[in-house]
Formats: C-alpha cells, sequence, structure tokens
C-alpha cells in the first residue's frame, strides 16, 4: 500500500469513519485493492458525469434513481468511469439495496458497499484525504530515498550501470536504457535475481514490437531521459528511455517517481559521457592533424598513438579522411559529433579493422588510419573503411538524404591517401585531407583514391588566381553562353563525351540519345568552340576546364 502514494478501496473500508458505518460488501470484493484517488459524496442524479475516475463514492442514494432501468444506467455510467468504489448508506432512500443495483455492480466488477449505520461524510473525506496525503509523503520520502543512492552511485564513479542497478534494486523489476529509436545501451536486473536473464527479457520484448517502437508491454514504466537528439526529425529533446518492466509483479506509482527521479541523474550522465567522448575524439583528430602538418616527428609517433589507444601492428597504416561539406545541424559540440565517433568506431571494431579515429569539427573532417597486414590489402581495407565512416553516419541520422541533395546539400566525401608507415601516412593524411576539399562535387562514389586526383588538387589550388577563371572562360565560354539560351543544353554532352574518352558508343548509351542525335550535337559543340573534338590538345585543355570550372564558380 505505502509504495502505491495512495490507499486502496480496503484501506478505506479499514478507517475509523467507515468503520463505524458497519460496512459490508456486497460485490466485487476481488477488487478490494483498487487504489483509492480521491473521495466524493453527492445525490444528483448526473454524478457519474463529473468524476474522472478512482474516486470513492459516497453516497445515501437519492441520486440513482427508484426505476431499475435508471438504478442500471446509474451504476454502468460509474463503473465506465472507472470510480474505485459505490459505498451507498442504507436509510429512508435504501433502507436495502435494489437487485437492479447489486446485480449490475457485480456484473460490472464494481465494488458495492452498504453502510448499516449513518456516518458524517465529512469525516469520511478527512480521514481517507489525510491518508492520501500520508501516503504521497511516503511515496515522496522512498522516491528522494532512490534518488539519493543513485546520485551516491554517480559520485562514486558507477556510471549508468550502478545507477540502473539501484533502480532494478528498488523495482526488483529489470531496467532498461535504450536510445530514442528503440536500441538498447544498458541492461540491469535485481541482485540476486533467480529470474530471467534481463537481455532475453529485451530480445522478448523488441520482437514484440512492431513499426511502433514506442508500444511497450501493459503496465511497464517508460520515462525519457532529456538532453536532446541528434537525429533530425527526433521528437521533442528526448536522449534515451529508461523502461522498467513487470516480469515477476505489479509496477507502481512510486516506481514511476523513483525512474523520473533517475532520469534527470541519467542525463547528467549521458551528457557528461558524449562530452568526454567529443573531447577524446578532438585529442585524437588533434594527433592526426598535427602529424599531417609535421608538429609530430615520424619517430615520435607511435608512441602517442599508443596513449590513444591505437597499436596497428608491423603492417604498413593507411590514411583515410571523410569530409562533410555542410555539416548538419545535429553535429554540435558534446552531441553529435562524440555519436558520430561511437556509430564509425563501432562499425571498424565490427569488419575487424584497427583504427584510430578522431575529428576536426572546425573543417568538418573525421581522419582515421587504419591498420594493414600488407599492402596488398589497400584496396579491400579502404573500401571497409569507407563504408564504415558512412554507415556511422548514416546511424547518426545525419546522412543527407536524396532530398536534401537535391536541395543543394552535398554528402560527404571519403579519400584514401597512400599507405605505408608513419612518415609516409604523415604525407598521406595531409594530402588527403586537401584532396577530400577538392573533390566536393564530383560524381558521388564510395571513396576517392587520393593519388589519381592530384589535378583536381592542383586546380582547387589555384582557384582564386585569375588565370584560372580567365582559362575556364576561353575554353567553355561560348557553350555556357549557349546553354543559357538555348535548350536542349549542350555541356552535358561534352562532359561524358569526354568522361568516355572520345567512345561515342558509350557516350549515346549513357545520354539515351541515338547516334545521329549525338553526332549532331557534337558537330554543334565543335562549332559553338571553334576547335576539333578529335584533336588531343583540344580534348586536354576542354577536360582541364570542365575540371577547374568546379572551383571558379
Amino acid at each position: 500500500m505505502e509504495n502505491q502514494g495512495g490507499i486502496t478501496v480496503r484501506r478505506a473500508l479499514e478507517l475509523p469513519g467507515l468503520r463505524g458505518g458497519l460496512p459490508e460488501v456486497l460485490t466485487g470484493e476481488e477488487q478490494l485493492d483498487r487504489p483509492v484517488r480521491w473521495v466524493h459524496a453527492g445525490e444528483a442524479p448526473n454524478l457519474p458525469a463529473l468524476l474522472k475516475g478512482g474516486e470513492l463514492l459516497l453516497t445515501t442514494g437519492l441520486g440513482i434513481g427508484a426505476r431499475p432501468a435508471d438504478q442500471r444506467a446509474f451504476v454502468r455510467k460509474l463503473a465506465e468511469r472507472g470510480i474505485a468504489a459505490l459505498v451507498v448508506e442504507l436509510g429512508p432512500r435504501f433502507p436495502q439495496l435494489p437487485a437492479a443495483l447489486v446485480d449490475t455492480a457485480r456484473a460490472a466488477g464494481l465494488p458495492l458497499v452498504q453502510l448499516h449505520r449513518e456516518v458524517p461524510f465529512v469525516t469520511v473525506t478527512e480521514q481517507v484525504h489525510t491518508e492520501l496525503v500520508n501516503s504521497h509523503y511516503a511515496l515522496l520520502r522512498q522516491a528522494e530515498e532512490v534518488d539519493r543512492r543513485c546520485t551516491r552511485a554517480l559520485l562514486d564513479g558507477g556510471g549508468v550501470p550502478r545507477v540502473l542497478r539501484t533502480l532494478a534494486e528498488f523495482a526488483a523489476e529489470p531496467v532498461f536504457l535504450e536510445t530514442a529509436d528503440g536500441r538498447l545501451l544498458y541492461a540491469a536486473a535485481p541482485p540476486g535475481d533467480d529470474g530471467p536473464d534481463p537481455l532475453h527479457v529485451w530480445e522478448g520484448l523488441r520482437s514484440g514490437r512492431t513499426a511502433d517502437r514506442d508500444r511497450t508491454p501493459s503496465g511497464a514504466v517508460v520515462v525519457d531521459v532529456p538532453g536532446g537528439s541528434t537525429a533530425p526529425g527526433a521528437t521533442g529533446s528526448v536522449r534515451a528511455r529508461l523502461v522498467l518492466l513487470p516480469v515477476t509483479g505489479r509496477l507502481l506509482p512510486v516506481h514511476r517517481l523513483a525512474a523520473e527521479r533517475a532520469s534527470g541523474i541519467l542525463a547528467v550522465v549521458l551528457m557528461q559521457a558524449r562530452q568526454e567522448e567529443e573531447l577524446a575524439a578532438r585529442g585524437r583528430g588533434d594527433f592526426l592533424h598535427d602529424l599531417a602538418e609535421g608538429r609530430i616527428a615520424p619517430e615520435d609517433a607511435p608512441a602517442q598513438a599508443r596513449v590513444l589507444g591505437f597499436r596497428p601492428g608491423e603492417g604498413p597504416m593507411l590514411p583515410v579522411v571523410m569530409r562533410l561539406a555542410d555539416p548538419p545541424e545535429g553535429l554540435t559540440p558534446g552531441g553529435g559529433w562524440a555519436v558520430l565517433v561511437r556509430a564509425v568506431a563501432e562499425e571498424l571494431a565490427a569488419v575487424g579493422v584497427p583504427a584510430l579515429l578522431g575529428v576536426r569539427p572546425v573543417e568538418g573532417r573525421v581522419p582515421v588510419l587504419a591498420g594493414l597486414r600488407a599492402e596488398a590489402e589497400r584496396t579491400a581495407v579502404a573500401g571497409r573503411v569507407a563504408a564504415a565512416l558512412r554507415a556511422g553516419l548514416e546511424r547518426t541520422g545525419l546522412a543527407a538524404s536524396p532530398a536534401e541533395g537535391a536541395a543543394g546539400r552535398r554528402g560527404p566525401v571519403v579519400v584514401v591517401g597512400g599507405a605505408g608507415g608513419w612518415a609516409a601516412v604523415a604525407a598521406g593524411l595531409r594530402h588527403a585531407a586537401q584532396t577530400a576539399t577538392a573533390a566536393q562535387g564530383l560524381p558521388d562514389q564510395p571513396w576517392y583514391d587520393a593519388r589519381r586526383l592530384d589535378i583536381d588538387l592542383l586546380l582547387w589550388r589555384l582557384r582564386d588566381h585569375p588565370d584560372l577563371g580567365a582559362f575556364v572562360d576561353r575554353a567553355l565560354g561560348p557553350l555556357l553562353d549557349h546553354d543559357r539560351r538555348a535548350k536542349p543544353p549542350l555541356l552535358p554532352t561534352l562532359t561524358a563525351y569526354l568522361a568516355h574518352a572520345g567512345r561515342k558508343a558509350e557516350t549515346a548509351r549513357e545520354l539515351h540519345l541515338n547516334r545521329q542525335t549525338l553526332y549532331n550535337r557534337l558537330a554543334r559543340i565543335a562549332e559553338l568552340l571553334g576547335t576539333d573534338l578529335d584533336d588531343p590538345h583540344t580534348v586536354l585543355a576542354l577536360s582541364l576546364a570542365l575540371r577547374a570550372r568546379r572551383h571558379v564558380g
């Protein structure tokens, strides 16, 4: 009773006020443990419409009605309202309760009590309400004790597992912490629990869920842990959810109150953990950046890398850089970057690639050093690391969708440098980072080899030189003028033609043109530019101009 934060019908009948009326339970004896939320006394015929549920209703029967049909309707409406119990004082109105009243209450499972002596209803109300206040105070004291124990667990360095175990011990039920989208983070069972393993319980819960991730078993307690989700479209400011499942018994209001108190503590723990994660990730990013910029000598790098947890073995290392041209709004300090790092690290661990992963939020970069067993693994490991980087970004919910890309937001670019020892990967990291910037706007592909983009890197470095813009204007100006004034545009035809090294059949297939239409367009391009598209020097100049055009605006 104390844990419920209220009193039951049974307890109310034991109080002096009602006990003095010689109460007799006529129906619903099996429902006497219903909680009483409030006490209400009244005689109006429309009394059911005034109730909210959980009331102990006291009446002399004046509003119940004289006809059996009215009496049955009155009781049915009370049952529909969900009152705790109906208490009728026998007297001039009802020397004994009508059969219609009793039968309807029995059919509805509603506790019906008759009082054989007159009692002052005001006294009953005062006593029940005093009991309610006292029990709620006891509930608050229990919740405060759990709050105190959880806080102590946190200050002792126990973190999330200790907080959850404290709550599981209090509720004597398994406790889970899940992400806002329903993935399990932590699980805890009561100490010495001989019941089912909490992870098996969780698997049963998850398998029972449908597309509606909020669906949980009846009687469970689910409390949001505040803190702000980094995923676009996430509702409210939910960072995680605390779930208590009633496996062995019934969860009570005090358990919800304790869970709500614990959720505030968990919010602080998770926020602190993410801040620490992000600081550590920034530290690794700074190390990789300093290595690339030559501020760390290659001979000193292995020892510093070991301190950061990176032990690549005897084989070469592979530098990889992911650049986010337009970092999503979710990548904020203390939040998104930490989530991204954790997701990518888990993806890399799943494919068995030893890696040192850092972040450079200012540049929007995620630099990585991956360990290889041999140089021959470069292509395979590059693909795995690139897939892990993109999958990690996808798991955070921050990857650009096709709709966003269509609106002008550019997706991530992954560039892989040359493999080798510490001196080689220092240069490789710098080369990959610069090339990742130069590769913005290239056709999307899983990853780019930095060694094959040296021309793009050179053009990017010359982007502010006026001669580069003048070169693009001379090479492509007439064609760009045509496309601004007439249709169909001819620049896509030239781009495809050069990409296929002048192979007309492949160009026509890509553009979905018949060959004669392609020949006509190529002739028109040659006429506009005043050049021969079969001339190698012309092809080289036009190819360079197309690549330079991305950088000169």
